[in-house]
């Protein structure tokens, strides 16, 4: 096949060359070449953006392996693959990013042998390293159904049942506990942000992002491949985060009435101007657009609503892990063009693997039946009683 270089290829060329430059800065000249983070501001962009969005915007695998399997939502079968390439993709580049963060990657299997069950960081990580393999055990059957090996997808329904188990488990363990890091903080991140509550804000920020993760994706795999649009999946995608919304804003209010900072968060400051621009594009605008049936009904806009949500809790995310410091700290903290052309490297190389596992691999429905997976190879298990013994990726064509 003949490579044609369209406008896209030459940006994700572009973007690819500065980022190993930028590689380069960083592994040879290291951190304080490559970044503006000093020993008082040592969690940047990286940790800000890729790691904690990355964890969160890789939210959907869980969220749609859940749905079907454990509260038999059979509708949102035909989602459920591309869910999962989405986490599994999501927390390997996590991990690229934290490489990148570590002042001595070279060392990071050293948490499997110095164990310290005390610290939330330990926590995080053994979470994030023992789901990705999860996510790889569940990724394994687009592969085998591809190249037609039978057995082995056969072997991987046997433990699939204890996969699922494990990855929700997993999955709601390492959500909470990334915003467990900063309760350690009480007197360096603003009080906008502080709370105790971070747990549970954090694990309910990635259900509503997983949910608007799928809308995206699905609208946009449908634009790239040609593919036919599941409205009523994206239906009953918009009403669930339309309810993940609500719980999420009242649970904010609630804790600003309950910490006294209602009348703080009306008065002009560098850090409410940030805040407002969130709740603006979390909670606002998602709401104001979802609560009509108009638009729920309308891929369109409920496209234009998951932006919104997941662009949202992005700011929240980096207000957290940077806005939030600014004011202890003394000033404010800038990326070097290095930590965004790294970020931009591992965001673009996201979207690359995502195009080619479409085109190669069984992940919607229409690759299936181009690549000739057998009937049989669907589960005799399709009761309601036992529907958690069925392999993520064999209902993706439903």
């Amino acid at each position: 096949m003949k490579f044609k270089l369209t406008f896209w290829r030459v940006v994700f060329i572009v973007i690819m060359a500065l980022g190993l430059y930028s590689s380069y800065i960083r592994y040879f000249h290291g951190l304080g070449a490559a970044t503006n983070m000093t020993d008082q501001f040592p969690w940047g962009l990286w940790i800000g953006f890729d790691c904690l969005c990355g964890v969160m915007l890789a939210a959907g695998g869980f969220i749609m392996v859940g749905a079907v399997y454990l509260f038999n939502v059979e509708r949102l079968h035909a989602v459920v693959r591309p869910a999962v390439l989405t986490a599994f993709l999501g927390y390997i580049l996590f991990i690229v990013g934290l490489l990148f963060d570590l002042g001595r990657p070279w060392y990071i299997w050293h948490q499997v042998i110095y164990m310290n069950p005390h610290s939330v960081m330990f926590e995080v990580g053994m979470c994030v390293m023992t789901y990705t393999t999860v996510l790889f055990f569940e990724f394994l059957p687009n592969v085998f159904e591809a190249v037609n090996w039978k057995a082995p997808i056969k072997w991987i329904k046997k433990i699939y049942p204890v996969l699922i188990v494990a990855g929700i488990l997993l999955s709601t363990l390492h959500q909470s506990s990334l915003g467990s890091l900063y309760l350690i903080m009480p007197s360096k991140l603003h009080p906008f942000w502080y709370t105790p509550a971070l747990p549970f804000f954090f694990f309910g920020s990635a259900i509503a992002v997983g949910l608007a993760m799928t809308i995206f994706e699905s609208t946009q795999s449908a634009k790239a491949f040609g593919r036919h649009l599941e409205l009523p999946v994206l239906v009953t995608l918009g009403g669930a985060l339309l309810v993940a919304l609500w719980v999420n804003a009242l649970l904010r209010l609630e804790d600003y009435i309950h910490r006294g900072l209602v009348r703080q968060i009306f008065k002009p400051s560098y850090e409410a101007y940030f805040l407002w621009l969130e709740l603006v594009l979390t909670y606002v605008i998602p709401i104001a657009m979802l609560s009509f049936k108009k638009v729920r009904l309308s891929p369109q806009l409920l496209y234009l609503a998951s932006i919104s949500t997941v662009l949202g809790f992005i700011t929240n995310r980096l207000n957290i892990a940077l806005i939030g410091f600014e004011t202890y700290v003394g000033h404010h903290y800038v990326p070097k063009w290095t930590e965004f052309s790294i970020t931009l490297m591992i965001v673009a190389l996201g979207f690359a693997l995502f195009g080619v596992a479409a085109k190669y691999l069984p992940i919607f429905g229409e690759q299936k039946e181009r690549l000739g997976v057998q009937a049989h190879l669907r589960p005799a298990v399709e009761t309601g009683h036992a529907a958690t013994a069925t392999p993520v990726l064999e209902h993706a064509g439903d």
